[in-house]
């Protein structure tokens, strides 16, 4: 296989996205986990799926960072998942912990690689991948805004009844409660959601977009989400490896972009061979730089509390 993707933590999320990438055929897979045997089985099982699923690319488990050396493409998904009741903030020290070990190991043997962070909460995550790997903001992106704006998708089209296909979103800001769902670049076929449904239904989709995490981890008891987590990592890595030059929203370290700076947000950013390669900034009206600002903020607060650890 051309390309190497190794993915740190073979919980759900991690387990389903490296599934969903070798079913595509286009990389070589390494699972890893601290759990002995556990990833190796896994990764087994997938493997032996291949001639029914039909793909060729391999899979392995491992609990050895030395199987993850000169990947291109690290997914970092270890840490601990949220339990019904809990912020992602509640997450941050724990989890603080796992990412900082987590890449200081894996950029010691993949020193060239992409990381793409998923752990919780996921803009001061991948804020401490930045800065523990000492890598090129380029290089440290965090799956947020495709999974948000998935769900805000998927929602106006039950509203709508009209297919996924035809509906184009962007989701902007950090990946919590505070995350600005826009509306009026939200369209169907071409037309902005804004002439397709009242203030009141827009309102009431946005609030669950904001709160889709959450709603799952209530539903579930025990874990979170990771059906649509990983189908939005693997797009990533997707874009990625393949130099796609798609436009998504990723959680990207702005440096005077939107009117931010040295902070992790979700906007719409090209994604190609060398991670990101072009930030899109799309004008916003004094009600969505209002949110963008709060959402900001709130990210901000966390990086703070991180900084005194770095």
């Amino acid at each position: 296989m051309r390309f190497k993707v190794s993915i740190i933590g073979a919980g759900h999320v991690g387990e389903t996205t490296a599934l969903r990438i070798v079913e595509k055929g286009n990389a070589y897979v390494v699972l890893l986990d601290v759990v002995k045997g556990m990833p190796e089985g896994k990764a087994l099982d997938m493997a032996e799926s291949a001639p029914v699923g039909g793909f060729d690319s391999r899979i392995i488990g491992s609990d050895n960072y030395e199987t993850t050396k000169d990947s291109d493409v690290v997914v970092i998904t270890a840490g601990i998942p949220r339990k019904p009741g809990m912020s992602r903030d509640e997450l941050l020290d724990t989890n603080f912990r796992i990412v900082k070990e987590v890449t200081e190991k894996v950029c010691s043997v993949s020193p060239n690689c992409i990381i793409i962070v998923v752990s919780n909460p996921l803009d001061a995550m991948t804020y401490t991948a930045l800065k523990v790997s000492g890598f090129s903001r380029e290089r440290v992106i965090g799956m947020a805004g495709i999974l948000d704006s998935a769900r805000f998708r998927s929602f106006v089209s039950w509203e709508l009844n009209v297919s996924v296909e035809n509906i184009h979103a962007f989701v902007l800001g950090g990946h919590g409660d505070s995350m600005v769902p826009l509306p009026r670049y939200t369209t169907v076929a071409g037309v902005p959601i804004t002439e397709l449904l009242d203030d009141e239904t827009i309102e009431k989709i946005v609030q669950r977009t904001r709160k889709a995490g959450g709603e799952i981890v209530s539903l579930l008891k025990e874990g979170s989400a990771y059906y649509a987590p990983s189908a939005a990592v693997a797009e990533m890595v997707d874009a990625i490896i393949n130099d796609r030059k798609k436009i998504l929203p990723c959680s990207y370290y702005l440096q005077g972009e939107y009117g931010f700076k040295d902070v992790y947000l979700g906007v719409p950013v090209k994604l190609g061979a060398n991670g990101v390669e072009e930030v899109f900034e799309i004008e916003l009206n004094k009600d969505e730089k209002e949110s963008l600002t709060k959402s900001a903020n709130a990210v901000k607060e966390l990086i703070e509390k991180l900084d005194r650890q770095l």
